[in-house]
């Protein structure tokens, strides 16, 4: 793929060497003349130039060609390492090709060669090669703006915030530039470094120099948040809203941040900016999407009317509005929304019959569920939606039927005989035939012994089927072919906890799903299940509730009243089973542990 992505500019390439060996030429004889600099210009390769996601970027004339290019002789050495070096990147050899650009631009000290050497360098994802040869460009033309811009994308990337920081001061003060985008993509360059706390000091020191920017503010907030200084950032978001009180994303940001500890706290945020801007679509959006979380159904139905009577025409409106009418599950608004889109112009029509498969399932209308998931056509729908046409036909009792119809799809499919074999097993799960659904899971493995989805779905089945020794070995295997698997720790954390065994060891392996996955409310909810089972209710409590809050599953019911009752806190359990098992009346978790602890 290297190579046929590089030939791709091969003879515009070339073209360009002969018309920089005569550029070259040219300069020799006209010292201070830029006649080479436009066909240097031409010979930049974009698809490499747009490889540096990490670059703060402002509009750049071709500086190039103000610059005050170099004598250079054109010698026999210097013609021969420039041809090797464009040859090399023809036969697809790119690391060739950019060490020799490097080569060359390190005996000349050309700022033509010093770019092409960066460019190179980063097609061929050489970082250490790209980052000296951009720094090679900078010293040799420290008035380029885009020498400038590489450089410091490039330090950014390789988290050498020091030395960034003058050229990113420099490039916030530079005539023409824009400073409020140059710092919320700054935001963006640093979300790859890992100090983070680093991270947050480099934005306050250019943040200093700007402090009437808004965008200023709100780039060192986001780098506090990254960096787990909550106080900071909402320090300073609030800052940028008192000189832009309109601004959505940093009302949205400060949200988010309360967020974290409070839900109320952020709704009622939202809340006080809709009372000052009504107008405001985006906040008007998230506000009703947290009303649904808290269960406020009557109130955010009311902004789904709002939004709709403010942009009765917007698709994007009436599928946000579709979305949370179904997280509210309030499946006749979101039915009505989502057949509206189907006659307008949008996106994702197969997406929306997905939805309304959905819905016609929810609702027992079994026939319209198959005829919405026959109507998503090829694509990455297709697969899923025949998924859910296989699921149908078993709720309808052909499970046989249902079996034949992902048999046929991964003869069709051989690339997706995984998550074939996955919905199959699941298809038998559901039918409670689980010791069929292992035996497939199995046979299914010896074809492919290590893959980690295979492994995970045949260690959750192999607990239902008394195997736990199998459940132990395929996780472990899961863990060694993919260790950020944060799903894998947990499932095995939480089976010693379950069961009462070796929880020292659940714990350690429970804290390494946490770290890789730390607002997984399943993961927070293992937490608390094996801190309870060593004995620790107080802290048991606190990660049960967060979970809780933040996904009031019947399981994470069953785990917080269990741990607040035996904590003495009887009333608050018996409220929230009774409260949980109104919604989820035949989640087995649930049901056995409202009969150990109120028999009836």
């Amino acid at each position: 793929m290297l190579a046929k992505r590089f030939e791709k500019h091969v003879s515009a390439h070339l073209l360009c060497a002969l018309a920089f060996v005569v550029a070259l030429s040219g300069c020799a004889q006209q010292p201070g003349r830029t006649s080479g600099a436009k066909s240097v210009e031409a010979s930049v390769d974009d698809e490499a130039a747009d490889d540096i996601a990490s670059s703060p970027g402002q509009q750049t004339s071709a500086d190039d060609a103000r610059s005050v290019l170099p004598l250079q002789d054109l010698t026999d050495t210097i013609l021969y390492e420039f041809l090797l070096a464009e040859i090399a990147g023809q036969r697809g050899n790119a690391g060739l090709s950019a060490q020799a650009y490097f080569d060359l631009a390190k005996r000349t000290r050309d700022p033509r060669i010093a770019r092409r050497a960066t460019e190179v360098s980063i097609f061929a994802r050489m970082n250490n090669i790209a980052l000296e040869s951009a720094r090679l460009w900078y010293e040799a033309d420290p008035g380029s703006a885009r020498a400038v811009q590489v450089l410091a994308g490039l330090l950014l990337g390789a988290g050498q915030l020091e030395e960034a920081h003058p050229l990113l001061r420099n490039m916030l003060a530079a005539p023409g530039a824009n400073p409020g985008d140059t710092f919320l993509q700054l935001v963006r360059s640093l979300s790859n470094v890992r100090d983070k706390a680093a991270s947050l000091l480099l934005m306050q020191r250019l943040g200093a120099d700007h402090a009437s920017l808004p965008q200023s503010h709100l780039a060192i907030a986001q780098a506090a948040l990254a960096a787990e200084r909550e106080d900071v950032a909402i320090e300073e978001v609030r800052k940028a809203q008192v000189l832009r009180p309109d601004w959505e994303a940093a009302v949205l940001f400060e949200a988010q941040v309360l967020q974290r500890k409070s839900n109320p706290d952020a709704i009622a945020r939202l809340a006080r900016h809709l009372q000052r801007f009504p107008n405001s679509r985006d906040i008007r959006m998230n506000y009703a999407r947290a009303l649904v979380s808290e269960q406020r159904i009557a109130e955010a139905r009311t902004e789904f009317q709002k939004l709709l009577a403010d942009y009765p025409s917007n698709t994007e409106v009436i599928y946000s509005v579709a979305l949370l009418a179904l997280q509210s599950n309030d499946l006749a608004v979101a039915e009505t929304n989502l057949l509206r889109l189907l006659d307008l112009d949008f996106r994702d029509k197969d997406g929306v019959r997905m939805y309304l498969g959905q819905i016609a399932e929810e609702l027992n209308r079994f026939p319209d569920a198959l005829r919405w998931y026959n109507e998503v056509e090829s694509g990455e729908q297709y697969l899923p939606a025949q998924i859910r046409y296989a699921q149908v036909l078993a709720k309808q009792g052909s499970l046989d039927k249902a079996r034949s119809h992902l048999h046929a799809l991964a003869e069709q499919n051989s690339g997706q005989r995984v998550p074939l074999v996955l919905a199959e097993a699941q298809l038998l799960r559901d039918a409670n035939e689980v010791k069929e659904a292992f035996q497939l899971l199995g046979k299914a493995l010896d074809g492919q012994p290590e893959n980690p989805d295979l492994l995970y779905d045949y260690a959750m089945l192999a607990e239902r089927v008394d195997r736990v020794d199998i459940l132990e070995s395929s996780i472990r295997k899961v863990i060694a072919v993919r260790p950020d698997h944060a799903h894998a720790y947990n499932a095995l954390g939480y089976s010693l906890a379950d069961r009462n065994v070796r929880l020292e060891e659940a714990r350690e392996l429970i804290e390494v799903a946490l770290k890789l996955a730390p607002r997984d409310y399943y993961i927070i909810d293992s937490m608390g299940w094996v801190l309870y089972r060593m004995g620790q209710n107080a802290e048991a409590v606190k990660y049960l509730r967060k979970a809780f809050a933040g996904r009031p599953d019947a399981e994470i019911a069953a785990h917080l009243g269990e741990v607040l009752w035996v904590s003495g806190e009887r009333a608050e359990a018996e409220k929230i089973w009774v409260d949980a098992n109104q919604k989820f009346p035949k989640n087995d978790s649930l049901t056995n542990t409202l009969k150990r602890f109120l028999p009836r």
